[in-house]
């Protein structure tokens, strides 16, 4: 086939460029014809990413035409679109060839795309997209504050609900959002679950049982990724095991202070490092006894904790949104109630900590499980859906209509 990837960015850093810098390699190495259709290119990405050596097409700015024209000669046989702030290109791209539509997030089933909000408390959101959503925003606080920016939201998430109708199918990475989809009107059948797969390699076997009891955080620092609970936890688990317990904190965010000084004041020996990326995060990462996500919003699929297991490091985490998908409970870590206390979560902790034969039974389960959600099989899964909807061609907008 010949597939025209679509992203935003060229050189963005995170979870989706990572993504398609293996999905890409992957899809070149099959025999697949591969190029690249994006709206900006900030330069950031290393030169030797598999996106960086495609056939590219810059289809934002204000002189597009030539690239849309270079497009249509390329003759793609299916659009394999990701995350896309210009609406408007999806609806080109329709045109051009079918779209098979990665939703990595709550896009067009949120105003926010937060799926969450901060009042009373941070805490998941289970409504559907609806009028309501409008009357609640700001008193409940679902995004950032203000009148104007309510209105941004609202014009682009029902420009992206009208989207719905353009594409072929939707690609998914847990139950949990395919679910969210279908709730908002696509049908089962045009929504695909592929769960996502460890961006780095496999280790040959677990890392040992550290000797010091780690747990890790790995993330931005909000109010929504819990860090505050997972400070809570720990205390909780030092005094049920009535030894210290390290807490590594690394990643950066607006309630990183916040954290410092409750880890200070309630005796929690944390070590905040910032952002570390590369080698020397998983080099980290390999060295703690868990990874811990305590996510008060419904992850989409929680990466960070397959990440980890391929390393072997099992992980202790709040059961929310696709974070099941992945988290097998009592296999490759422990799945705890997403109402839990930070008690409750730092009884996990403790569980786990004080059995040095779980902790090696656990750290096995964690790289199994990696290996089972390999790179491979996922792209085996991804070929037939694009093969598919290259088969029947484009979507016409009439085709479909989903609800704003």
């Amino acid at each position: 086939m010949r597939i025209l990837i679509a992203n935003d960015g060229v050189s963005d850093v995170g979870g989706v460029q990572t993504y398609l810098d293996a999905v890409v390699g992957e899809l070149s190495a099959r025999g697949h014809q591969v190029a690249l259709a994006y709206c900006t290119d900030s330069g950031a990405a290393d030169s030797d990413s598999a996106l960086q050596q495609l056939p590219r097409f810059q289809v934002g700015g204000d002189d597009r035409d030539p690239a849309w024209r270079a497009i249509g000669a390329w003759t793609p046989d299916v659009c394999f679109s990701h995350n896309m702030g210009a609406l408007d290109v999806d609806a080109r791209l329709a045109a051009v060839a079918p779209v098979v539509k990665f939703m990595h997030g709550y896009f067009g089933t949120c105003l926010s795309s937060s799926k969450s909000h901060a009042f009373p408390s941070p805490r998941a959101c289970d409504r559907t997209f609806g009028p309501a959503c409008l009357a609640l925003f700001l008193p409940r606080r679902c995004g950032r504050l203000g009148p104007a920016v309510l209105l941004e939201q609202l014009r682009w998430a029902r420009d992206q609900r009208r989207l719905f109708a353009r594409y072929r199918s939707l690609v998914v990475a847990s139950d949990h959002m395919g679910r969210e989809y279908v709730q908002s009107g696509l049908p089962p059948a045009s929504v695909h679950v592929n769960p996502l797969f460890p961006t780095r390699p496999v280790e040959a076997e677990p890392s040992p049982v550290p000797e010091r009891d780690t747990v890790a955080f790995l993330g931005r620092m909000t109010h929504l990724k819990g860090g505050d609970r997972l400070v809570r936890a720990v205390r909780h688990a030092m005094d049920r095991l009535g030894r210290p317990i390290a807490l590594l904190m690394m990643g950066d965010g607006p309630q990183r202070s916040e954290w410092e000084g409750l880890a200070a004041q309630l005796g929690v020996p944390a070590t905040f490092t910032g952002w570390v990326r590369g080698p020397a995060r998983w080099d980290r990462l390999r060295g703690c006894s868990l990874a811990a996500i305590p996510s008060v919003w419904p992850e989409p699929f929680g990466l960070v904790g397959l990440e980890a297991g391929a390393l072997g490091v099992p992980a202790v985490a709040a059961d929310v949104g696709g974070v099941a998908q992945w988290l097998r409970d009592g296999v490759n870590g422990r799945l705890v109630a997403a109402a839990s206390t930070p008690d409750g979560f730092g009884t996990a902790i403790a569980d786990v900590l004080a059995d040095r034969t779980r902790q090696l039974r656990l750290r096995a389960g964690a790289r199994q499980v990696a290996l089972d959600l390999s790179l491979a099989r996922h792209v085996d899964r991804l070929e037939p859906i694009l093969a598919a909807a290259a088969a029947v061609g484009p979507a016409r907008p009439a085709e479909r209509a989903i609800a704003c």
